[in-house]
């Protein structure tokens, strides 16, 4: 079994994204089986790891998936690797309110040990205390390695590596602040990696500014052994049917490996079409499937791609959109500049980006339709205000992670439905 760490930081910003680029890479480079995974809810993250490993990277959310659905995906991704590098999410111990879900409680269930990453930029010896803090908080939860990132100097890093020899955890390595690159972002977090032209030069220069000074071999020693759980694959969402025609561009790109590999593994054929290339969904299918994505840049061509929205409008089998493919389906979108695009026409729906507010958190679904018999896990992360939604039934009955009561989501209007919510899991 693959050897495993999870790279995690105190705070977000501190560089955990860049510092796990730049480790999977420069382990790629010297010819070193790579397996990638982000905690929590993300689509975009996971695109860069999967271009830096060459493989895809996967998802493991212990408040969606629990414990047993997080070890199956761990062991059934990593089976031809040496090593498996997981990159957390927010802070170490940040996690949803009032239930196991952060960096830490997944470190801790699955026994896996953390490589801390500390932003140094502005501090010195303070480094000693941060790190004490850290590795006292939970007796669970073991910090084997430090990575210091944005290190201005030799004589800051001998400041930072002298403070932080009585810890007695080792220093792997470190990133000077002129090695510390930038990644361009936009509402929803980073620029998508099929949408950076200079990515290959990117991850190039991190794996360099990481393994200048990284004990790369020390990597293996303090990450932990991975376990065979001996788990099989039950935990995998039920597939929306058994040929699945699903949109995948720039524009509907936010679509989880780990369900899709789940639709595969119960059977169900999926084929691929770009909206933005006016492709039309596989009449054949039995089931379309919209993920969510950035439909509100390129909302003026998707509203004048026919064979794409008549393809839509002419399918007679089920219809499922997500997020931005839920927009998608509804009779309009309205850009940020004000803009208003038709849209499918499918669900009474018109939505606009023109005054954004943010819908964020953890949901917890039933579903009111016979879409899923079961409780679902998923999350809302979206920038768009409903202007007009009108009748159709609801699809989900909706609460937070910790059981506050929401509003029923979603619309449905014959075999047409959709949501607000991306699901992740079915609930353990």
């Amino acid at each position: 079994m693959a050897k495993t760490i999870i790279v995690a930081a105190p705070h977000s910003g501190s560089g955990k994204t860049l510092v796990t680029l730049g480790l999977l890479r420069a382990l790629r480079n010297r010819g070193t089986k790579v397996a990638s995974f982000k905690v929590g809810p993300d689509y975009i993250d996971p695109q860069f790891h999967a271009a830096a490993s060459g493989r895809e990277c996967i998802n493991l959310d212990l408040w969606a998936m629990g414990r047993d659905h997080c070890a199956w995906l761990l062991d059934t991704h990593t089976k031809d690797a040496e090593i498996a590098i997981i990159e957390g999410v927010m802070g170490l111990f940040d996690g949803p309110e009032g239930a196991p879900g952060s960096t830490a409680d997944l470190a801790a269930t699955l026994d896996l040990p953390v490589l801390l990453v500390i932003d140094a930029a502005h501090q010195a010896q303070s480094v000693a205390a941060l790190v004490e803090g850290f590795q006292k908080f939970r007796k669970d939860v073991e910090i084997a390695g430090l990575f210091l990132n944005r290190v201005k100097s030799d004589r800051h890093a001998t400041l930072l590596h002298e403070a932080l020899r009585p810890s007695g955890i080792p220093v792997i390595g470190q990133m000077r602040q002129v090695d510390s690159l930038s990644l361009p972002s936009r509402h929803l977090g980073l620029v998508q990696a099929i949408e950076n032209q200079s990515l290959e030069k990117t991850l190039e220069s991190a794996a360099s500014g990481v393994a200048r000074e990284t004990k790369l071999d020390t990597i293996f020693s303090i990450a932990g052994n991975g376990a065979n759980h001996l788990l099989d694959g039950h935990f995998s969402l039920p597939p929306l049917a058994q040929s699945i025609a699903i949109a995948r561009d720039e524009a509907f790109s936010f679509a989880y490996p780990h369900v899709l590999a789940g639709w595969r593994v119960k059977g169900a054929d999926l084929t691929f079409f770009s909206p933005l290339a006016d492709d039309a969904p596989d009449p054949s299918a039995a089931a379309i499937y919209l993920p969510g994505g950035y439909p509100e840049l390129h909302a003026g061509k998707l509203a004048s791609n026919t064979r794409f929205m008549n393809g839509l409008r002419n399918f007679s089998g089920l219809i499922y959109g997500e997020c931005g493919g839920y927009m998608a389906l509804g009779e309009s979108l309205t850009d940020d500049s004000g803009k208003t695009h038709a849209m499918a026409g499918l669900l009474p729906l018109e939505t606009s980006f023109k005054d954004r507010k943010l819908h964020l958190g953890y949901r917890q679904l039933s579903p009111l339709s016979a879409l899923w018999p079961c409780k679902l896990r998923g999350h809302e992360f979206h920038y768009a205000t409903i202007i007009r939604e009108g009748d159709g039934d609801r699809i989900f009955g909706a609460a937070t992670a910790n059981g506050t009561s929401l509003p029923e989501m979603g619309l449905r209007r014959g075999k047409v439905m959709g949501s607000f919510a991306h699901v992740i899991s079915v609930a353990p």
